[in-house]
C-alpha cells in the first residue's frame, strides 16, 4: 500500500491551497497559466496547440481524447520525463483540447480562459470570461480525487504524460466525477420549466440525491461553490438568476446539504446558456494542470509502488 506524500495541493477547510495559496484567492485575480505555472514550479511557456489537422466529426468527449491522442503522436520526444518537458506538452495537451472543440482557429495571443469561452459560447462577453477563469482556477486541482490517483499510478508506471492524461480523463468521466455538473444544469432547466420545488422532489425521488449538494470532504459548504457563485451573480441582469436562487433557497429551507462546486459549475453553463455538458469540459481541462503537477511529482517516487492485494475467496 503506497503512502502518497504532496507538496501539490493541501485541503484545508477554506477550500485547497496550490502550494500553499488558497485556490479561492487566487480566483479572485490570477490567470489559469499562472497558476498552472505555479503548480508546476514552472517559468512561462507558451500556450500552442498542436498541428492536428482537420478535426474529426465527434462530440466533444471524443474530441478532447483525440486531442490529446494526437498530441502525444506529433511530440517526437513525448518520453521526455523533465520537469519542464512535461509543463510544456500539458500546455499543449490543454491549447490542443480547447482548439479541438471547434472548427475555426483560436488565437495563440488569446488567454487559454478566453480560447474556452470563444469555444463554449458564440460571443462570450468579459463577464463570461472572467467566469470561466475563475472557475478553470478553482477546479485546476483538488488533491487525491480519483483521476488524480489515476494519473499517478500511470506515472509510477512511467508512462508518458499523454498516456497518464488519458488515464485521468477516462476515470473523470464518470457520472459521479467529472459530469457532475451537468446533472446540476440539467436540474436547474427543470426548476425553469416545472419549479424548484417540483424539480428538486423528482431528483430526490428518482436519484436519491440532489445535484450539486453535499461534498464528503466540505461538511460545512464547499469554498470553491461560495467563490465562483460571485461571478455567475455578474452575468446579471439575467432571469436565470432567479431560478439559481428559488432553488438555493428552497434546498436551505428544507436542510439539504450545501451546495457544491459542482452546483456553482452547473449554474454557469445555466446563466451563460451554455450546453449542460459545458462545465464538464471546463472542469476536465483545467484539471489537465493539477494532473501534471501530480504526474511530475510522482515521477520523484519508486516506480511500481502502487500494488493492492485482493482477499481471494473461493468460488461457489
Amino acid at each position: 500500500m503506497a503512502m502518497v506524500t504532496t507538496s501539490v495541493t493541501e485541503l484545508r477547510p477554506e477550500g485547497p491551497a496550490y502550494r500553499g495559496r488558497l485556490a479561492t484567492e487566487l480566483a479572485l485575480r490570477e490567470s489559469f497559466e499562472r497558476v498552472a505555472d505555479l503548480l508546476w514550479q514552472a517559468g512561462e511557456g507558451k500556450w500552442d496547440p498542436a498541428p492536428v489537422g482537420a478535426i474529426p466529426v465527434a462530440d466533444i468527449e471524443d474530441r478532447m481524447r483525440w486531442a490529446i491522442v494526437m498530441s502525444g503522436s506529433l511530440d517526437p520526444l513525448r518520453s521526455d520525463l523533465r520537469p519542464t518537458a512535461v509543463a510544456q506538452a500539458a500546455r499543449g495537451i490543454v491549447a490542443t483540447m480547447i482548439e479541438c472543440l471547434g472548427d475555426r482557429p483560436l488565437s495563440t495571443a488569446e488567454p487559454i480562459a478566453g480560447r474556452l469561452a470563444s469555444r463554449l459560447l458564440t460571443r462570450p462577453t468579459p463577464d463570461q470570461v472572467e467566469a470561466i477563469r475563475a472557475a478553470m482556477v478553482l477546479l485546476a486541482d483538488h488533491e487525491l480525487a480519483s483521476s488524480t490517483l489515476a494519473v499517478r499510478i500511470a506515472a509510477s508506471t512511467r508512462a508518458d504524460v499523454y498516456d497518464a492524461v488519458l488515464a485521468g480523463l477516462g476515470t473523470v468521466n464518470g457520472p459521479l466525477h467529472g459530469l457532475a455538473s451537468r446533472q446540476a444544469h440539467l436540474l436547474l432547466e427543470d426548476a425553469e420549466r416545472r419549479g424548484a420545488p417540483d424539480a428538486l422532489d423528482d431528483a430526490l425521488r428518482w436519484q436519491g440525491l440532489a445535484p450539486g449538494f453535499g461534498h464528503f470532504v466540505y461538511g460545512e459548504g464547499d469554498p470553491r461553490c461560495r467563490a465562483m457563485l460571485p461571478f455567475v451573480e455578474r452575468l446579471a441582469p439575467h432571469p436565470r438568476l432567479e431560478v439559481v436562487a428559488s432553488v438555493l433557497d428552497l434546498a436551505t429551507t428544507r436542510g439539504l446539504p450545501p451546495p457544491n462546486v459542482d452546483f456553482a459549475l452547473g449554474s454557469l453553463s445555466f446563466v451563460a446558456g451554455m450546453e449542460p455538458e459545458a462545465g464538464g469540459v471546463v472542469f476536465k481541462i483545467a484539471r489537465v494542470a493539477g494532473w501534471a503537477a501530480h504526474y511530475m511529482e510522482e515521477l520523484t517516487e519508486t516506480p511500481l509502488r502502487y500494488r493492492a492485494r485482493a482477499v481471494y475467496v473461493t468460488p461457489r
